[in-house]
């Protein structure tokens, strides 16, 4: 696939994201859709022809690694930091605040430091390490989301009988 494609892919996806956190939203009960568009990106960036720079091979590993670790950390931070409640019928709902917005964006503004770091060194980073990172944020959103909703209790006290 072309850079630019990944590029749009990547863009739109983390828009969606971004944009959807910030209203609320129930918790799918089989959770299929929070694992399958990670593994559809991380898919599309393993095969990526130039996840790696041959010429920087073990550079281009450290940046790499330190990518995908700061979107696992990022994705626990902002499932964390993710309000979650249940209604009447026990649906459990998520929303983001202020402190999800600002662990995205201090995750993108270390990101794009990995990035510069990376340019400074003379190592080229492909498209494929930034869907990495991305597919490793969303997933382990998706863990932590399931299993703090796990615990979640109804704010009510639902009538006995009746």
């Amino acid at each position: 696939m072309s850079g630019l494609l990944n590029t749009v892919v990547i863009i739109a996806v983390v828009a969606y994201v971004f944009i959807r956190q910030f209203s609320a939203q129930p918790l799918p009960s089989h959770g299929r859709s929070t694992w399958l568009v990670p593994a559809i990106l991380g898919g599309m960036a393993l095969r990526e022809p130039r996840l790696l720079d041959v010429t920087h091979p073990t550079a281009s590993v450290v940046l790499l690694a330190a990518g995908t670790l700061l979107g696992l950390v990022s994705g626990v931070g902002w499932a964390w930091t993710t309000v979650m409640w249940t209604d009447a019928d026990g649906t459990v709902w998520t929303k983001g605040g202020l402190r999800t917005a600002a662990v995205w964006l201090c995750g993108m503004a270390i990101r794009l430091g990995l990035g510069a770091a990376g340019h400074f060194w003379g190592v080229h980073q492909g498209t494929g390490a930034m869907m990495l990172s991305v597919a490793a944020m969303l997933l382990s959103r998706g863990g932590v989301t399931f299993w703090r909703a796990r615990s979640v209790q109804p704010a009510y006290r639902v009538p006995v009988g009746g």
